[in-house]
């Protein structure tokens, strides 16, 4: 369960550093983080985040599997 869990937040974790990157970059308008600096150096950040919470996940997945 655990495992699910860090898999399901990795994924939107990612995804939502994915968005603010963009939004930073400004490819997505709409928002006050739209040509903001500090949104394309915060989102990749946390999408690599993401991506360490889905690979944790899938390697306890493995084990415990």
């Amino acid at each position: 369960m655990r495992q699910l869990v860090l898999v399901v937040v990795g994924v939107l974790a990612a995804l939502t550093g994915i968005v603010w990157t963009l939004q930073g970059l400004g490819y997505v308008n709409g928002s006050f983080m739209t040509g903001a600096t500090l949104w394309a150096v915060i989102g990749p950040v946390v999408a690599l985040a993401g991506l360490a919470m889905i690979i944790a996940g899938l390697r306890g997945r493995r084990r415990a599997g």
